[in-house]
């Protein structure tokens, strides 16, 4: 077997593969398909500083290739998570990540800090794709200032390892990386969705009840397998990468594309088991190919 270890700023993931946050609930959903100590990290739903009920339905639909959402980040709050999910999954034997999300950089960075106190906590995703209240809406992730501002916060707060996931609805997501690592990020993960809306043409109205949602699946890999490119190649920090994984392929080609890991996401409402055969994969592509370990195929395409 090759060594399939990879580091994501210090924590040490025995393989590379983790799952993609609001697709994997906290794991514990998932424990009568698959061993959950057989991946590399589980990143769980998103968390905030308060309950959120989420938008009105219908908030999910189904595309070519792919779906769309409008979830809303449902959830009931980092309290709740602290009390009574955290007991749950402190023993798993995986890295158990936080995603986090707010409506200021106040919200992110008090959210952080409970979490910080949580022993068996070693990281968190900082989910800036969230709408900035006091800018009338807009994403914190679409401008280095909205995005930095988080970052900031958040960092004053929270001293273990911290990943920024990044949007990609933006023309240049390079700047935006570049920011967050220099606010101390101490890794990127992208992509998140890209924005879409679908339409019910017999009753002549959009699908999702806000009328556009996160569009996610295997039609959204050109994209982030672009991004993670050239994010890996203009930043100092490790990338994670995500978008449209569903094979151990797909998941070759973002770590030669610069990625020290990927997330699997919209692949595990297909197969819930999809997670543990690409980490099979990888390790029998590695074998099958002479190569002793992970490492030495990230950013290895020309």
């Amino acid at each position: 077997m090759a060594c399939l270890e990879t580091r994501i700023g210090n924590l040490c993931l025995k393989n590379p593969v983790m799952t993609a946050s609001g697709t994997f609930g906290y794991g514990i959903e998932y424990q009568d398909f698959i061993r959950l100590e057989d991946l590399g990290g589980i990143i769980v739903k998103g968390t905030t500083l308060r309950p959120r009920e989420g938008n009105d339905y219908p908030r999910m639909a189904e595309t070519p290739s792919g779906m769309l959402n409008c979830v809303g980040l449902q959830n009931k709050g980092v309290d709740y998570f602290c009390s009574e999910i955290y007991p749950k999954i402190r023993d798993i034997g995986t890295h158990m990540i936080v995603n986090v999300s707010g409506s200021s950089p106040e919200d992110y960075a008090e959210c952080a800090a409970r979490i910080d106190a949580l022993e068996r906590i070693p990281a968190i995703e900082l989910n800036i794709s969230c709408p900035n209240v006091r800018d009338g809406g807009m994403a914190f992730g679409v401008t280095c200032e909205g995005a930095s501002s988080v970052v900031r916060a958040v960092r004053k707060a929270y001293h273990k390892t911290l990943i920024v996931k990044l949007s990609p609805n933006v023309t240049d997501i390079v700047s935006i990386a570049r920011a967050v690592e220099d606010e101390g990020a101490d890794a990127v993960s992208l992509i998140n969705t890209l924005m879409g809306t679908a339409i019910d043409i017999e009753r002549r109205r959009r699908m999702l009840s806000i009328g556009t949602g996160g569009l996610s699946g295997p039609c959204v890999k050109p994209v982030a397998l672009r991004m993670v490119w050239q994010v890996a190649h203009a930043v100092g920090i490790p990338v994670v990468g995500l978008g449209g994984i569903s094979s151990a392929e797909d998941a070759i080609e973002f770590l030669m594309a610069g990625a020290s890991a990927v997330e699997i996401g919209t692949a595990n409402f297909l197969d819930p088991a999809v997670s543990v055969k690409v980490v099979r994969g990888i390790d029998a592509w590695l074998d099958a190919h002479g190569i002793a370990s992970v490492r030495d195929i990230i950013a290895a395409a020309e």
